[in-house]
């Protein structure tokens, strides 16, 4: 646990939202089970398993002193989440440790804010993960009309609207997800340009594809949510149906955060079952998220559909 108390002596959290030490990429041995995050005003520590009395004490003792350097005049807020590790779903055991918890609670990343819940469930309603995902997206949405799959909480509809995007779909099964998303867009400025549709995906393909075709969609989809998305079976499904939603010279942006599951997955399922799709390049994980197997890491790809040819 060494290594995580050293991370917490160096922190230097900023406004935005972040990750400020990431045992589970296996970069610090004995520290694995171990995240802390970010999430102004307050210290998120996860642990995925159980946390012995002696270990949450000198945790608490090096938030208080590292709170104490950074903001003497201010309290020391943490929340310490203990989840179940890799295995069968249940519901994590989250607990405030010291201070409070704003209600609402926005936090920033990049100019733009979020609306985040860090006592309430296993997702806080912005996977920080994803950041470089957000940053391309914002990047290349200029006058795009944008299908938001899985959109959860829909951070990347805000970035694409950012990003100068005319139109943005956003499509969740979880209406409560979405109805955050809602809530993100005035945050941001926009009250106009963005739908949310509280549909299953797969059940919905003649809607979402009349109404395209789109030059970006984005899928990032849970990795296994019973009901909804099981990466190993419907990850092809997905890629079947998506050289149909995209204009010619339109891209896609797929998001696998699944550790049990290789990149190859997705370039194995791509060539069998959206071969004119072509691979431009996989994204960087923020820094704080380094991985001793990019195989484990979030794995998230930039596909491309040919524009057509020009007319002869």
């Amino acid at each position: 646990m060494q290594a995580l108390l050293d991370a917490i002596a160096r922190a230097t959290p900023g406004p935005d939202a972040q990750r400020l030490f990431h045992g589970r990429g296996g970069l610090f041995p004995g520290c694995e089970d171990w995240a802390l995050d970010w999430f102004a005003p307050v210290w998120l520590l996860t642990k995925f398993g159980e946390a012995t009395d002696e270990e949450t004490q000198r945790i608490a003792e090096a938030l208080a002193a590292r709170q104490a350097q950074l903001a003497p005049e201010q309290p020391l807020n943490w929340v310490f989440q203990r989840r179940q590790p890799d295995g069968p779903v249940s519901r994590p055991v989250t607990t405030l440790m010291a201070g409070t918890v704003p209600e609402p609670h926005t936090v920033t990343e990049d100019g733009a804010r979020y609306r985040v819940q860090v006592q309430r469930g296993q997702n806080h309603g912005l996977f920080l993960d994803m950041a470089e995902g957000r940053r391309w997206v914002r990047a290349h949405a200029q006058n795009a009309k944008v299908l938001n799959l899985f959109a959860y909480t829909c951070a990347f509809s805000v970035a694409a609207l950012q990003g100068g995007a005319r139109e943005v779909i956003n499509i969740d099964m979880a209406q409560g997800a979405l109805a955050t998303g809602q809530q993100n867009h005035p945050l941001n400025g926009f009250t106009s340009g963005a739908k949310f549709l509280a549909h299953d995906l797969f059940s919905s393909w003649g809607k979402v594809t009349r109404m395209g075709p789109y030059d970006l969609v984005v899928a990032d989809p849970p990795s296994y949510q019973k009901g909804s998305f099981v990466a190993n079976k419907d990850w092809p499904r997905l890629l079947r149906r998506l050289p149909d939603l995209l204009k010619p010279g339109g891209r896609a942006l797929l998001c696998l955060n699944a550790p049990e599951i290789p990149e190859a997955f997705l370039h194995e399922h791509l060539a069998a079952q959206a071969p004119e799709l072509l691979i431009e390049q996989r994204l960087p994980n923020p820094p704080a998220f380094a991985d001793a197997s990019p195989d484990r890491a979030l794995k998230v790809l930039v596909v491309r559909l040919p524009p057509l040819a020009p007319a002869q």
